[in-house]
């Protein structure tokens, strides 16, 4: 016994050889130095020592950092991110090529799925209130999953031995770092239509329930489900149908279809006291009457669902309300997800490489239909940094003030104005810092504040989590000087750098809203949530599930141009990028809200 202690603590001593320390071992949890590497587990054995387990990583040794025979050629072979964002974004008369060869393109389609699907973890692994496996982190839904486990509870410093003492403070830093001066417009071209998209379409599952605490959330699917339009109860989706031929309740203003007010619909929707309830919506998510943006995606899904409705109707006149209803969800659940896929996410890369939506790539290998929401994807995806300074409407200028819980901007301009106008409206840019309207600054401090009551990991280690290179300086993290020194100050090292300022300072791509770690963390959660959807699986994924062929037929036609101008009497300019001349006159193109495009 004696001599196998003195073994641990001699590899305990060179498992250290490489940290800056001026602790003694004896007084601090070793894993607090993160000595375990490449995706290792580190396992605390007594006060002064530790094991790193490093079963399936590819490594071994006392830190699990020599890579066996396999894991070398593959290290060899992996393409470095930045190089292929710069293949991807270039000689676009290539990707012409390969995107018209079927065959080709599905191989690295499912080669981009299964790569950044393997990235998370299924099932999931650990919550906040632990730092290692259990049993009640797989099992109880009402936890966020997390991708590293806590910093350990004692270390020296926040982030476990490197940097100062203590956090900077976070509203310092946030007003310091993240606070606009003057917007900055992003170089994508991407619009407020992009904007709210993301905004509606993350709301369904990024749900996180405070009165328990910022590991929890309310959103117990775990995944797209929908729950933004039909309501996350049973009870709150009943509220929402009219149960009369599949449909959702609604109001007509001005001959046109809109959600149903709260008088008529009574069900809880976060506004304030001054609005009254024949002036509140009734949507699904209860946060959407904020925002004139949301209140309008919320209206076209209305539109949309039961426009499907009229169409299963015609071609099962024998179904009654709740074959309609379920099929109907299931039709606009399939819809979702081709459009983020297909027009968000390819707009998001930059790629001239054609993104596809094919679950049956998936269907011979070892896919698992299944999903968990991660708690570090819920922090990255802040993305206040889009919001202008002010929004443009038909010509009229809103301030936050006056455009925030405005549920009349919706009826004055109808769906069209609001579409024309936020597809010809700029967003910001995400990456790079200082762009944040002061309006939504608050949110930025609360993720930070957040993050460190979760104990999340750093920056650097959640890069080396995702097989990226850690930095090592601010400069080279920011790519300047002065702002690189500041944070040096304040944090005292690149490795105690929190991980939601790195992915909000961090230098953007050429041509992107953000940087390289924005995309290779994003990236994987968002992949493996949407295809680990049960529609995605061979048991769901064939014509009856959506009502036969013309349901299958509407999801697989589906885009954000279809799904928006079949709902409008008349079709304006759709996309998640502005035109080439915002300020010209664009062809509002006249088209019944039944006609196909």
């Amino acid at each position: 016994m004696e001599a196998e202690r003195l073994l641990r603590s001699m590899l305990f001593i060179l498992g250290l050889c490489s940290v800056k320390t001026s602790q003694t071992s004896a007084s601090v949890n070793p894993c607090c130095y993160f000595p375990c590497q490449n995706k290792a587990v580190c396992v605390t054995v007594s006060e002064v020592s530790y094991e790193c387990d490093c079963t399936r990583t590819g490594y071994y040794g006392v830190n699990c950092t020599s890579p066996d025979f396999w894991m070398r050629i593959q290290i060899f072979l992996k393409p470095n991110p930045n190089f292929t964002h710069y293949i991807l974004t270039r000689f676009q008369w290539f990707w012409n090529i390969i995107n018209n060869i079927p065959f080709i393109r599905d191989k690295i389609m499912q080669l981009v799925l299964t790569v950044r699907g393997n990235l998370i973890p299924s099932p999931p692994t650990y919550n906040s209130d632990a730092g290692y496996l259990s049993w009640e982190a797989y099992f109880n839904l009402s936890y966020y999953t997390r991708l590293l486990p806590p910093v350990p509870k004692g270390c020296p410093t926040p982030l476990g031995t490197r940097g100062n003492k203590e956090f900077p403070d976070a509203k310092l830093l946030a007003e310091k770092f993240l606070l606009r001066k003057k917007f900055i417009p992003n170089v994508r071209g991407s619009n407020l239509m992009f904007a709210f998209f993301a905004q509606h379409f993350t709301h369904q599952f990024f749900r996180t329930d405070f009165n328990r605490g910022p590991g929890f959330t309310k959103a117990l699917g775990h995944g797209v489900d929908l729950s933004h339009i039909y309501g996350d109860t049973l009870e709150r989706q009943h509220q929402l149908r009219l149960f009369k031929d599949g449909k959702l309740r609604y109001q007509v203003v001005k001959g046109d279809v809109y959600l149903p007010s709260v008088e008529a619909v009574p069900i809880k929707m976060k506004y304030p006291r001054t609005v009254p309830s024949s002036s509140q919506f009734a949507i699904g998510q209860d946060l959407f009457g904020l925002i004139p943006g949301l209140m309008m995606y919320a209206t076209i899904w209305l539109r949309e669902h039961n426009r499907v409705c009229d169409i299963l109707k015609q071609e099962h006149p024998t179904w009654g309300d709740e074959q309609l209803f379920q099929t109907a969800r299931l039709v606009l659940l399939g819809e979702t997800i081709k459009i983020v896929i297909e027009d968000y996410v390819q707009h998001l890369s930059g790629y001239y490489f054609k993104l596809t939506f094919n679950p049956e790539l998936l269907f011979h290998g070892n896919f698992q239909y299944q999903n968990r929401i991660a708690v570090e994807f819920n922090h990255l995806y802040h993305w206040h940094p889009l919001m202008p300074d002010t929004f443009l409407v038909q010509g009229n200028e809103f301030s936050y003030e006056d455009f925030l819980f405005n549920t009349s901007v919706l009826l004055e301009y109808g769906l069209e104005g609001l579409v024309e106008s936020f597809s010809k409206q700029k967003a910001g840019q995400i990456g790079g810092g200082k762009n944040i309207h002061h309006k939504v600054l608050h949110v930025a401090i609360r993720v930070i504040e957040q993050g460190r009551q979760l104990r999340f990991q750093s920056f650097n280690e959640y890069r080396k989590r995702f097989d990226l290179v850690p930095y090592t300086s601010f400069q080279q993290l920011t790519g300047e000087t002065e702002m690189a020194g500041e944070l040096e100050a304040l944090y005292g090292d690149i490795d105690a750098l929190e991980f939601y300022p790195g992915l909000l300072l961090e230098i953007p791509q050429e041509n992107a809203l953000f940087g390289e770690s924005m995309v290779e963390m994003g990236a994987p959660f968002s992949l493996k949530g949407l295809m680990g959807n049960p529609l995605c699986s061979p048991q769901y994924w064939k014509p009856s599930t959506f009502g036969g062929k013309t349901g299958f037929d509407i999801v697989n036609t589906a885009s954000i141009e279809k799904l928006v101008c079949l709902n409008l009497k008349r079709c304006p300019y759709v996309a998640f990028q502005v035109p080439d001349t915002v300020d010209g006159e664009l062809e509002m193109k006249e088209r019944e809200p039944s006609s196909e495009l």
